[in-house]
């Protein structure tokens, strides 16, 4: 049994270790510099502080994954528009769990009142895309060669979901 909750300050050394693996390992995230516990701490304090959303996926008591959004852009005309981050342990991707989170995240900036979703995912992660778009997600456009990791150019798709 998947149950999704808030994120407590007792997840965040397995949320840290978590993102610390797709900064070593992944393009899922465009940086090389592994995060501390005080970095994580924070984050989650300022997401906290900011209304939004950190989920957390707990599986028989162990932790699967986490999702969050943030506001997008920090001007005020950007206030409705969030981004989703999405990760999912590696022996429990595939079952589903990525797809709960992001079901409940979408649940939450709806009820929050934020208008639009967006997702924006290294253009070759066919994963994150193809779960984006079972979830009613619309390519916006993609921008090419944005950004390096590991020695080479990485492209950015750019998804949107309509929250109301």
């Amino acid at each position: 049994m998947v149950m999704i909750r808030d994120a407590r300050e007792n997840d965040l050394d397995e949320i840290l270790q978590l993102r610390n693996h797709a900064i070593l390992h992944s393009t899922a995230t465009w940086t090389d510099e592994v995060e501390s516990i005080q970095d994580c701490s924070r984050w989650l304090a300022e997401r906290r502080a900011a209304g939004d959303s950190v989920l957390v996926a707990d599986t028989h008591g162990t932790f699967a994954g986490y999702a969050a959004y943030t506001r997008w852009r920090p001007r005020m005309g950007y206030r409705y528009t969030v981004a989703d981050s999405v990760y999912v342990v590696d022996e429990h991707q595939g079952k589903g769990i990525g797809k709960m989170l992001l079901v409940e995240l979408i649940a939450r900036a709806t009820a929050a009142g934020k208008h639009v979703m967006l997702a924006d995912i290294e253009s070759s992660n066919a994963v994150s895309t193809k779960l984006h778009l079972s979830l009613g997600f619309t390519p916006a456009g993609t921008l090419p060669q944005i950004g390096r990791k590991f020695d080479r150019w990485l492209d950015l798709s750019i998804l949107t979901l309509s929250l109301g």
